[in-house]
């Protein structure tokens, strides 16, 4: 805190202070809104303020475009009594008019650097509209991909999930210059952990769990510096998080000295009372302040109770001031205090959002998030081919660049069609083939892709979810593609076998048929605004695919949630007899254990190949580093890159281990024949868990190490912690 903030502060009444830790809508300030003073935003709820209270809110949300924001700001001060500017915000997930890959698809490049180049290009963006915090980076470890928001996520591990979170506070603040944005991580915690995968159910997960899997990508972002926290809808030990002090003053402020802003979803103080975790909106106030929390996102709580609750001595007033202060010190090192519009600049914005240089941006990024499913020696495409057609109900659409698309348009994003037309001209042809909805059964298109199909030397055919079957809320029971989507699948198979299916997808999918009847899949997810500009590169060599899956794809939905880092049980099925029966083991008497494709998957156009693993010593004393090397060659015909990923399991432990857990990894370029050694350090941090005492510690005994493509790999070397 400041000496400035202070004086601010000293000069706020008790119920300004109070109004500044209520976050509403910034369209409440538009002046071209007819009712400004009736809040609704947000499914069925609504915040009534009367006028004297809406000119004293500390912070708003949702808005974008520079000119709305100069509008708001500007109304908001001009009716102000104090004039202390707004601090606007807006969930900037994946890009802000140029949009990027989902998240999920992002953490699949195994690139620090490309996640942190992407929100940087995020950040000015959106700083040019006047947006001043982004609710991001989203870092909830996911395992069931029935949730929606799993594509928000960077999926199933807890490493990749912090190095993520890490490289992408990272880019959007910066060093909190005009292009920088504040980031706000979030949901705090285990939002990801819902039962059956359900948006807004139950989480209920042991302390050790929690702590081992779910809050270190948490604590990686606290680590990078990220200035505020976002509170999860659910509960955790049967307490919801906005209210859990616990998990906010205990963990995340105590342990963690986290001292920035803690902010609710959506909310969230009064579906407290939903959950019946306490009787009235009174109780709900209390409750948040004393866990820590600061910003009431859309419910009015505080500004109804909190000086209530002060007069009966339930709350200090040096809680209430430590609340604002954490907010006038953002707004103070934004610069927001100096210039209400900070950075908002229309003129500029024009030429920035959606330039060259950031459509290039999210090209690469959509080229080296895209996974090679499986491919049956059809692709690369030749670029010589006479005629392509594109069919399917993704093939000539914007609407791939995914569910959170911030301030992106439909209209400005390239499609699979557009994309292919742009590099090989006329010779590319489309039809719909069969509507995008899950359960469409119209097959009038089917003659007439079938004869497109039969004229042309190659198929692009464009299959999937629609893109609105993913993000918050929209959580499926069934996680294949729709019925129909196969049968036009075989109708152009019929026809012609040269056939690629473009897949597009919030979340990996059960599609055993699929893999089993496409000659060639390459998984887009939802690729963003250059997504169909990438995918022609991909499918005609123009670029090779480096992409890995940090999600594990199931055989089936039945399967779920499965996940890579599981525990052995007492009874475990041999990997060899994976394929059969096997009564009295953990297993399926329908299904093989393994999934479709495990974490860290990803095929390429060429082949690389593993060879001379070393290891500097089989033992370590406390304190010492190993090294772990491994040679890899590209022994194919194109030059490529690779994500080179280091495993360790903990043979034995107090408390059981995964069979493995991604410890490192490293992505690579090699050109055709070359060779390059890739070492790891492995140090006694590294070999840390929560022992059966809730300890941090490294216990003794034998580790073995992996090091491959993905999380099938074997282990080659193993060695005594002493």
């Amino acid at each position: 805190m400041s000496k400035r903030t202070k004086e601010i502060l000293a000069n706020m009444t008790l119920e300004q202070k109070i109004y500044h830790l209520q976050q509403i809508t910034t369209a409440t300030f538009l002046t071209t809104k007819e009712s400004k003073f009736e809040i609704i935003t947000g499914p069925d709820s609504a915040v009534k303020l009367d006028k004297g209270m809406v000119y004293d809110v500390g912070t708003s949300l949702n808005l974008v475009g520079a000119e709305t924001m100069i509008d708001a700001e500007s109304n908001y001060l001009k009716n102000s009594k104090y004039k202390i500017p707004l601090m606007i915000m807006q969930d900037v997930i994946h890009g802000h008019r140029t949009l990027y890959p989902i998240n999920l698809a992002v953490a699949g490049s195994f690139d620090r650097e490309l996640a942190k180049d992407l929100a940087q290009m995020a950040a000015k963006e959106a700083a040019l509209d006047g947006m001043s915090v982004t609710f991001a980076p989203m870092v909830d470890l996911v395992r069931d991909p029935r949730w929606g928001r799993v594509m928000e996520s960077s999926g199933e591990d807890p490493y990749l999930n912090g190095e993520m979170a890490k490289a992408t506070v990272e880019g959007y603040q910066g060093d909190m210059g005009k292009y920088n944005i504040a980031a706000c991580v979030k949901h705090f915690a285990a939002y990801g952990a819902a039962e059956a995968g359900r948006d807004y159910n139950t989480v209920d997960i042991s302390e050790r769990t929690l702590r081992e899997y779910y809050l270190p990508a948490y604590k990686s972002a606290v680590d990078a510096g990220v200035k505020m926290v976002m509170t999860a809808f659910n509960i955790v030990d049967g307490v919801p998080c906005v209210g859990n002090k616990h998990l906010v003053k205990e963990i995340l402020r105590d342990e963690w000295g986290f001292d920035g802003i803690v902010i609710s979803d959506h909310g969230a103080y009064e579906e407290m009372i939903v959950h019946g975790a306490c009787e009235d909106k009174k109780e709900a106030a209390f409750l948040a302040m004393d866990a820590g929390c600061d910003i009431e996102m859309m419910s009015s709580c505080y500004v109804e109770h909190l000086k209530e609750l002060i007069d009966e001595g339930k709350v200090t007033v040096e809680q209430l001031d430590k609340a604002v202060l954490r907010i006038l010190d953002l707004k103070e090192e934004l610069g927001v205090l100096d210039n209400p519009y900070r950075s908002v600049n229309v003129e500029e914005a024009k030429k920035v959002q959606l330039s060259p240089e950031h459509r290039a941006l999210a090209r690469r990024g959509a080229a080296e998030s895209a996974v090679l499913l499986k491919n049956d020696g059809v692709l690369p495409f030749s670029k010589k081919v006479d005629s392509v057609a594109v069919i399917g109900p993704l093939g000539a659409t914007g609407a791939i660049h995914g569910s959170w698309h911030c301030g992106g348009k439909i209209e400005e994003t390239v499609s699979v069609y557009d994309g292919l037309k742009s590099l090989l001209g006329d010779k590319v042809k489309y039809a719909q083939g069969c509507p995008i909805e899950y359960d469409a059964v119209d097959e009038s298109f089917f003659d007439e892709a079938c004869q497109l199909a039969k004229a042309s030397e190659c198929v692009v055919l464009c299959l999937g979810e629609d893109q609105e079957y993913s993000g918050e809320g929209n959580c499926r029971t069934s996680i294949d593609i729709p019925e129909l989507q196969y049968k036009l699948l075989d109708r152009i198979l019929e026809v012609n076998k040269n056939v690629a299916v473009a897949l597009f997808t919030g979340r990996p999918l059960a599609i055993s048929r699929l893999d089993k009847t496409a000659p060639a899949i390459l998984n887009m997810w939802m690729p963003g605004t250059e997504g169909g500009n990438a995918c022609a590169s991909l499918l005609f060599g123009d670029a090779v695919p480096s992409g890995k899956i940090t999600m594990t794809f199931p055989r089936a939905l039945g399967q779920c949630p499965i996940y890579y880092n599981h525990y052995t049980t007492g009874r475990p099925k041999a990997q060899e007899d994976d394929e059969k029966f096997v009564r009295f083991t953990s297993c399926y008497l329908d299904m093989p254990n393994s999934p479709l494709y495990p974490f860290g998957y990803g095929l390429s156009y060429t082949s690389f190949e593993y060879s001379d693993f070393k290891l500097s010593s089989n033992t370590m004393n406390r304190g010492d580093t190993l090294v772990a090397s491994v040679k890899v060659k590209n022994t194919g015909k194109y030059k490529a890159k690779e994500a080179v990923q280091l495993y360790i399991r903990d043979v034995k432990g107090s408390c059981v281990r995964p069979v493995k857990e991604l410890k490192g990894f490293e992505k690579i370029t090699l050109d055709v024949g070359e060779e390059k050694t890739v070492s790891f350090d492995i140090t006694e941090e590294m070999l840390k868990y929560w022992n059966r005492d809730l300890k941090f510690v490294a216990e003794k005994g034998e580790f073995q190490v992996f090091i491959g493509k993905d999380s099938a790999c074997k282990p080659f070397a193993s060695f005594m912690l002493i």
